[in-house]
């Protein structure tokens, strides 16, 4: 059951906002648009929708550091409940390309983040064991992750009494992709002590250990994977447990051998199809590639690319559409699901572009022998087949694009609960505007508040971050090659003062939400194009909508089609905000919201490296769980803590702690 917990209740127009969003959903809309501006509480509203109809949600978002901020404020309200994050788990992804002009392959390369693939993977387990599940995802969510009935079927339960031997276990562990590792004990991986298990599931950040006698199971007990400490105030399966896979996409070996003959019967059409062509280099490339693919999935169950076949283990058809993330909303919960589609205005062509830019990729792969065609089936949703799977979406934003709005009945959400109206809007020439920009600055740094500012380039972003700081302003930069936890640290900072100018290309992207920000200075605004197009004019511009004195600087010699039809729009919703001011008797002001934990941080908790040390919690450690990887990660981190502590004056917990470092290293 969805428990929304907030020291607010709605106000300002959020009430009619729910009401009529509500409304609609029973009525059976499948499309309804929230029109809601910068700072109106758009996600507290989506939160009331969700409790009053006590229905499963997915929020699909642009960005990765939106997503991340849409996670931590759901997590926020339902703190009870299962709010997960769902985002391409890559710090770094280079796929697999050929480039024809210079005869040049690269190959798959990608950096996985291994937390932000337990919250993948936590996401969907909860999905299948859960009706309160909350799930904030990135477009990422419309790829192939493979079948839910059989991710569902990959499981490993136990029970205490039940009647097995540990090989059993250890066996149907590797099924499910985990790997053995007795010395770097991690997520995914299993170890054997005798007649215990160990396991440390890919989705959690607890470890179960099974205690076996004569094959039979006889406790199953949670303990810290780093320190092997018992957990006994968790509140685990006491009787009973169930392990999900490791990795979203498996393979099940009785459907390999039919899947190996189709593979090879389409291996034989296409290799002898490029001898034919009198294509001799590609046809052998492709039978070496393919044959090497098959020997290492007999062999291990596993190889890289696995999912370029993955037409065949999950029996669809040529141009069928893939497994992705909401088919396991419709396996699940069939059509009682809400879809809320978050910045839609940019999310929806996303949507919309994945697929061709992937079919492009993968065709050129395919003429030149580096992929069978079945690599075509392992893609995005087309959105076509992504927009009738949702019965019920709600699209989100401050500019709806006319394609929502004609298809959708529309709810506005102008007024925010702070009272703020829109801000001014002040339109300077650009001849100079580096140095009036600095002026403009060097007011807001006095006063200490903060400055955004928008250029047309990522050089130009990180050229102008530079001459700031040559004049003594403390600036920084950021866009889409900064990595994407980093980008939340980026932002956090601004807000914590350690600099005063965050410097951006397409700032919307970060999904910002800084009260502290003043003033927003838009470079080049009369360059028509996307960065410069209404919409983005109008998300910008909200941007210094947090705070009072929130101003907006257009830097621009013409009044383009663009800045006109957005400033008309913000004087429209200025007019109709300063009434309702006037009416209600409400004087706006600023609130300053407080730095959320960091989703590292928040999801790392339980682990012994980020929680307080106690005397108590020292004697309690189990040193001969410690693997030496384990050891030496915590010898580090306890002889840092025996300094702080030496120099707060904590002798005597320093002497513990370094008593207990010589025992380790012993």
């Amino acid at each position: 059951m969805f428990k929304l917990k907030s020291t607010f209740s709605p106000t300002g127009d959020q009430p009619q906002a729910i009401e009529k969003l509500i409304a609609g959903i029973k009525m059976g809309k499948k499309d309804q648009v929230l029109l809601g501006v910068t700072g109106s509480g758009k996600t507290f509203t989506l939160a009331n929708v969700i409790e009053k109809l006590q229905m499963p949600a997915l929020i699909i978002s642009h960005n990765k550091t939106l997503a991340g901020q849409l996670y931590q404020e759901f997590r926020d309200f339902f703190p009870e409940n299962a709010v997960s994050y769902f985002v391409s788990y890559y710090d770094y992804y280079q796929p697999e390309a050929y480039m024809p002009s210079s005869d040049t392959y690269i190959e798959k390369e990608a950096q996985i983040n291994e937390l932000i693939d337990k919250l993948r993977l936590k996401a969907t387990t909860n999905i299948l064991t859960r009706k309160d599940v909350i799930v904030v995802a990135s477009v990422s969510c419309i790829y192939n992750i493979g079948s839910p009935i059989e991710y569902g079927r990959f499981i490993l339960e136990l029970k205490v009494g039940q009647k097995i031997e540990i090989k059993s276990i250890a066996r149907r562990l590797i099924e499910l992709q985990y790997s053995r590792s007795e010395f770097d004990f991690k997520r995914g991986t299993f170890r054997i002590r005798g007649d215990r298990i160990d396991i440390y599931p890919a989705y959690e950040d607890i470890g179960y250990r099974i205690t076996l006698e004569d094959n039979i199971v006889k406790k199953i007990e949670t303990f810290e994977p780093l320190t092997g400490k018992l957990i006994t105030n968790h509140q685990p399966l006491a009787t009973e447990l169930i392990i999900y896979p490791a990795k979203h996409y498996l393979m099940d070996p009785a459907v390999f051998k039919d899947a190996e003959q189709q593979i090879r019967d389409d291996l034989k059409k296409e290799s002898e199809k490029l001898k034919k062509q009198n294509k001799l280099v590609e046809m052998q490339r492709l039978v070496r590639k393919v044959n090497y693919d098959l020997e290492m999935i007999k062999e291990v169950g596993y190889v890289n690319g696995i999912e370029n076949y993955s037409r065949y283990f999950d029996g669809r058809k040529i141009g069928d559409p893939p497994y992705s993330l909401i088919n396991y909303f419709n396996q699940q919960y069939g059509r009682d699901w809400l879809l809320f589609i978050d910045e839609s205005h940019m999310t929806v062509p996303q949507i919309r572009g994945m697929f061709n830019g992937d079919y492009s990729r993968k065709n050129t792969l395919i003429d030149y022998g580096f992929r069978l065609r079945s690599a075509l089936d392992n893609r995005p949703l087309k959105f076509e087949e992504f927009y009738p799977m949702a019965s019920k979406i709600v699209y989100v934003s401050a500019t709806p694009n006319e394609w929502e709005i004609e298809k959708s009945s529309v709810v506005e959400q102008l007024i925010r609960p702070t009272g703020i109206i829109d801000p001014e809007i002040i339109i300077k020439p650009s001849t100079n505007e580096v140095e009036d920009l600095i002026i403009e600055i060097a007011k807001r740094v006095k006063v200490k508040e903060k400055v955004l500012v928008t250029t047309l380039t990522k050089k130009m972003a990180e050229d102008l971050s530079v001459y700031l700081k040559e004049k003594k302003i403390n600036a920084a930069y950021i866009h889409s090659d900064v990595k994407t936890l980093e980008r939340s640290n980026i932002l956090d900072n601004l807000r914590k003062g350690n600099f005063d100018v965050l410097i951006g290309v397409n700032l919307l992207r970060e999904g910002l939400d800084l009260p502290e920000v003043t003033l927003v200075a838009i470079l080049d605004a009369d360059r028509e194009g996307f960065l410069r197009s209404k919409t983005s004019l109008v998300q910008t511009m909200g941007r210094a909508s947090r705070n009072i004195t929130g101003k907006v600087i257009l830097y621009a010699d013409i009044m383009t089609k663009s800045i006109t039809q957005a400033v008309s729009e913000i004087n429209r919703r200025r007019k109709y905000q300063v009434k309702h001011n006037v009416k209600h008797n409400i004087t706006p002001k600023t609130i300053y919201k407080p730095i959320r934990e960091k989703i590292v941080n928040q999801d790392e908790k339980n682990l012994f490296y980020d929680r307080d040390f106690d005397a108590k919690y020292l004697d309690e450690m189990n040193i001969e769980s410690l693997t030496p990887f384990d050891r030496k990660k915590l010898i580090k981190k306890m002889e840092k803590e025996m300094k702080n502590q030496a120099e707060n004056l904590n002798f005597e917990l320093a002497i513990k702690i370094r008593e207990k470092v010589k025992e380790i290293k012993s």
